[in-house]
């Protein structure tokens, strides 16, 4: 049964309205359309993303009967209550809360990685603070530009401590905290330790919820722009299928949004030398998922099988889960594998030297660009992947470059490497991976076609989530994890032995990778991530072949170059191993 919650009378600017009892002023005032600035405040229910420290104090306001000001993020409404939220004494507090912000913050907009896109800059002009009235000493700490992934500047740290909230509570990782105190407090990983000695997963939810640039992406687009304008260098791009429902948002595109067209003609205009699709990476992924799968069930090895496409939560097991490394699937990613084709198979088709192929990745994970450094994934000394930019980076390089995207028109993949399925779409979204093994596992396991092919139960945006899929007879037990605290709860009752599966799907980010530590920032709405869920599942159902095995050119890839699914070559090229990493 429903609890249904108590309703008491306020009064806020003079409007009386009826509010459930124990929710904040702040969440009232939303009530009645009335806007109270904030900053540190983020609030994400649906994807367990909540940061009430009240540190900023911008959304103050005034409550008659009390002495102070309150925060209207963390003050809980009573019945009777009267807020005035935009009396003179409540906008002169927040100008000062801003004003002391700005005395101890770099004065360098112009070339900071968040240039208009900086939350404390954006409520600077809100408040019309023109000038900061105490100038003086400021933090002055080095730049941690140690990992391949996230760049840390305590200089810009305003303290609001959301980067903590999502790396501590959203997922339990661990590795962000406060650091000194006073004047020079900021966060950072334990003693301030270089970020590349943490245990940083490099999901890059830290970034997507910093306001400021205190946390950012390595930017990678100077070495791109370096390749496409180097004539010795065949300089070839793919984009994850992520990309195509979020990039539209940099261009004021509706959220979920499908471009894949216009995404492919902005990247041959740009000048790469070929655009492809990472879901033919994910088809093939698939082919060698669905077999170890298959080839684990029949043998009775080590179950449940893990998939193991997502980076930051590949270097969560090694960090946190080291004694279960058995059991992920050795597959390597979607966009290493392509790359593993481009420098062998389609290096030895066109004639090219892989040392004169550049492959760069679009992608909507920070810790791709981590993911493409680790030297198990090479081949013969070659990178898989040369180069990692994320969705906003590329964002910037198309705006760059002059190009008005929403006014192109649609453009094809190249091929051969071209042809994709539905079932590689959907790895862009919370349970996509392991319902396109499933497509491909049922008719293989059975030799019956599938003809319903979407599985709905395994569907969803709750953080845990379980189902069961009948398979010839054979019931196969699934559990799906988004985040990385949620899959804390399912390693958890694995390595207890309290819960038992045939296959588990992990992905780091809330939602997937449609709501990747590289993507557009969604600025606290969480509506938007689940835009982009539904447009990954439209541009499955557009699709012609939606199972990953009916990939023609995927297929014709095997009988030219890689043999049998699982087989000698394609362990060889298409898989890797894992190792224990200390945790810090």
């Amino acid at each position: 049964m429903v609890e249904t919650k108590k309703m008491i009378k306020i009064i806020i600017n003079d409007q009386e309205l009826s509010v459930p009892e124990g929710i904040t002023i702040l969440e009232a005032a939303h009530q009645v359309g009335v806007k109270i600035p904030t900053l540190c405040h983020l609030d994400l229910h649906d994807l367990k993303m909540v940061n009430q420290t009240a540190s900023c104090r911008v959304c103050m306001v005034e409550a008659p009967g009390r002495n102070s000001l309150v925060p209207a993020c963390v003050t809980k409404v009573s019945e009777g209550m009267e807020v005035n939220t935009h009396t003179t004494r409540a906008i002169t507090a927040r100008r000062m809360a801003v004003e002391l912000l700005l005395s101890n913050h770099p004065n360098e907009c112009f070339t900071c990685p968040k240039n208009l896109q900086c939350e404390l800059q954006a409520l600077a002009a809100e408040l019309g603070v023109r000038e900061i009235r105490w100038e003086g000493e400021r933090m002055d700490y080095p730049k941690d530009l140690t990992s391949d992934a996230i760049v840390k500047d305590a200089n810009k740290c305003i303290y609001c401590r959301r980067c903590e909230t999502a790396c501590n509570i959203v997922q339990t990782c661990g590795i962000l905290s406060g650091i000194g105190r006073g004047f020079d407090v900021f966060v950072g990983p334990f003693a301030n330790i270089p970020m590349v000695e943490s245990s940083c997963t490099y999901c890059g939810q830290c970034v997507a919820v910093c306001p400021t640039a205190a946390l950012t992406e390595v930017n990678h687009t100077a070495k791109v722009w370096e390749a496409l304008n180097d004539p010795d260098k065949h300089v070839i791009v793919q984009t994850a299928p992520a990309i195509r429902v979020a990039i539209g948002e940099l261009f004021d595109m509706e959220p979920g949004t499908i471009v894949t067209g216009k995404l492919v003609t902005s990247l041959k205009r740009m000048g790469f030398d070929a655009v492809f699709d990472t879901d033919f990476g994910a088809d093939l992924t698939i082919m060698e998922e669905a077999s170890e799968l298959i080839y684990r069930i029949k043998n009775n090895k080590t179950l449940p099988i893990l998939t193991s496409c997502c980076p930051a939560w590949v270097k969560f097991i090694e960090h946190q889960f080291p004694e279960l490394l058995e059991i992920p699937s050795t597959c390597k990613s979607p966009h290493i594998m392509f790359g593993t084709i481009v420098k062998t198979f389609y290096a030895k088709k066109h004639g090219l030297d892989p040392d004169n192929i550049v492959v760069v990745s679009i992608m909507p994970c920070i810790a791709k660009k981590a993911e493409a450094k680790r030297p198990e994934l090479t081949k013969d000394a070659h990178n898989n992947v040369d180069i990692v930019v994320t969705t906003r980076e590329l964002g910037a390089m198309i705006k760059e470059a002059g190009i008005d995207f929403d006014k192109l028109p649609d453009s094809e993949y190249d091929k051969p490497l071209g042809e994709t399925t539905g079932a590689s779409v959907i790895f862009g979204t919370t349970g996509g991976v392991i319902e396109a093994a499933i497509r491909t596992t049922y008719e293989w396991l059975t030799g019956e076609e599938l003809v319903d092919v979407e599985f709905t139960q395994l569907r969803g945006m709750e953080g845990v989530r379980e189902a069961v899929v009948n398979i010839g007879g054979k019931e196969l037990k699934i559990g799906i994890a988004h985040g990385l605290g949620n899959a804390r709860i399912l390693l958890e009752g694995i390595r207890e032995g309290t819960s038992h599966y045939d296959a588990i799907e992990i992905m780091a980010c809330p939602g997937g990778c449609v709501g990747g530590g590289g993507q557009p920032y969604h600025h606290g709405n969480e509506e938007i991530v689940k835009k982009r869920q539904e447009a990954i599942y439209q541009e499955d159902r557009n699709k012609k072949i939606r199972k990953s095995h009916e990939n023609a050119e995927v297929l014709e890839l095997y009988r030219q170059y890689l043999g049998e699914p699982y087989g000698k070559l394609a362990h060889e090229l298409l898989h890797t191993h894992y190792e224990e990493r200390e945790r810090i």
